[in-house]
Parts: C-alpha cells; structure tokens; sequence
C-alpha cells in the first residue's frame, strides 16, 4: 500500500502514542506526524517512547514535521520567524536524531507566518539561511528538507507550487540541495493553484504529495478534486513515493474510501 497516514491529523481519538498501533491494525505499514511534542527539545524519555510506539506497532515513520509552533493555535512555522529563529535551530539535532532512529529520510518545514514588527524581506533572508542549516542538520543521515504551500492562513507567505518553488531554488543557490516541493494537493487548489498543471510541469520536484478533499478537507469522495486521478499522473511522470493522508476523518470508517479506488 503507498499510503502513509498522518496520525497527527488522523485516529485522533485516540492517544497520539496509540495511534501508530491503530493505523497498522487499519491496514498500513507507514505514518507520518506533524512535531508531536510541546517544544523543540524535548526529552529523551519522550522521545524513546515515541520512537518505541513507532516500532512496537511494527510501522515506518515516512515523514515529520520540523517544529512549527502552536498549530492549534494559528502558528504555521518557526523556519521564517526572527523571535523564535532560535527554537527552530535548536530543533534540528533532535529531528536529525529521530529521523536516525526511525529511518525516517523526510522532514517538512513550514515557512512562518508573517510577522508584525520585520519585514518580508527581512523574513524571507532569515528563512532562506534556516532552511539552508535545516538541508544540512538532515543531510548526514540522508534526509530532504520538505517546503509546503498552505491554505488558510492568510499571513502564511507560501501558498502556489510557485511560492514555495521560488524559495526552494534560493536555498539551493546558497549551498543546500536536499529540499524538494511538498505538494498538497488540498491546499494548492484551495488556494486556487492549477493542480494539474503543477503535476505536468514540477512533479520532479516533489518529495511528497499528500492529500485531502474539497471543501472541507475529508476523506477522499466527500468533495469535489480528481485525487486519484492526480495521483495517477504523478505516478506516470515519476512520483514513487508514499501518498500522505492529511484529511479530517468524517466518517466512522476513515479509511472506507480505498476499497472503490484502484491501486494507486
């Protein structure tokens, strides 16, 4: 199966540590997290038993998110952010030994919304040099940085594949090739993105896809985008990695939908 579920978004009624067991009872080999712990260092008791939950359950960590913040709360990222630069720096070791324990190759960094009191500019230099040292932390262990546009939030920068293409190819240019697009296709169309046309001209660009309906961000069927059907042409022009399921589960069956699709 190439889809990796997204326990941080997905069997949230669950304990986030019960969660890996669940999504292999549910028929899945691999999961992804958004940072799962309050901050940037956390100790090493709680990283052991995150790390023994992954392996317990018998399941491969396919992606993790750098710490990006207060989700709940509207923060979208630490990459882009003067006050809190620090934390994300701090941040990297501890991913990088994560992802050394787990096998775990992708971590995504969400730029940052913008701030009052800097500007753009002065953002976009900082983002630019923290995802440059984030390609570097990960490098060692074989790691790529993830970049990702996001819907809304209104004051987070990145929304097009252009957006994020754009500062991919300044960190390339100051010294760090080991970041690569994260197309969600939910939140590229929701922000009015072609989609299509972002698969026929970048697919070898992306180091993730990871999908969600619309409206309304749940599980595939329950709106209106052609995903299987996307999927396919990424699949034929290249794309072999795993598919992300970052939806809202609706239904009492999360998972209902992939019986009616054909492998994908």
């Amino acid at each position: 199966m190439s889809y990796t579920v997204n326990c941080s978004i997905l069997l949230t009624d669950l304990p986030l540590l019960e969660r890996p067991a669940a999504a292999k009872a549910a028929g899945f080999d691999a999961v992804e997290f958004w940072w799962p712990f309050a901050g940037s260092v956390p100790g090493d008791r709680d990283v052991d038993a995150f790390v023994g939950a992954l392996r317990d359950a018998g399941v491969q960590l396919t992606g993790l998110n750098f710490n990006a913040g207060n989700m709940p709360g509207g923060d979208r990222g630490l990459v882009s952010w003067p006050a809190r630069s620090q934390e994300f720096l701090d941040n990297l070791d501890v991913v990088a030994a994560i992802g050394e324990r787990t096998g775990c190759r992708a971590f995504n960094a969400l730029y940052g919304n913008r701030q009052d009191g800097c500007t753009p500019e002065e953002q976009d230099e900082l983002g630019v040099q923290n995802l440059v040292r984030a390609g570097r932390a990960v490098q060692r262990i074989g790691g790529t940085v993830l970049l990702e546009p996001v819907s809304g939030a209104d004051a987070y920068p990145l929304k097009t594949a252009r957006d994020a293409l754009g500062v991919i190819a300044q960190v390339r240019q100051n010294g760090a090739d080991n970041i690569r697009l994260l197309a969600d296709f939910y939140h590229l169309a929701v922000n009015g993105d072609d989609v299509a046309a972002v698969i026929e001209n970048h697919t070898a660009e992306f180091g993730h896809i990871q999908i969600a309906d619309a409206p309304g961000r749940n599980e595939p069927g329950t709106g209106e985008l052609p995903l299987q059907q996307w999927i396919s042409r990424s699949r034929q022009l290249g794309y072999s990695g795993h598919v992300g399921l970052e939806y809202r589960a609706s239904q009492e069956d999360p998972f209902a939908w992939i019986a009616a699709w054909a492998h994908v």
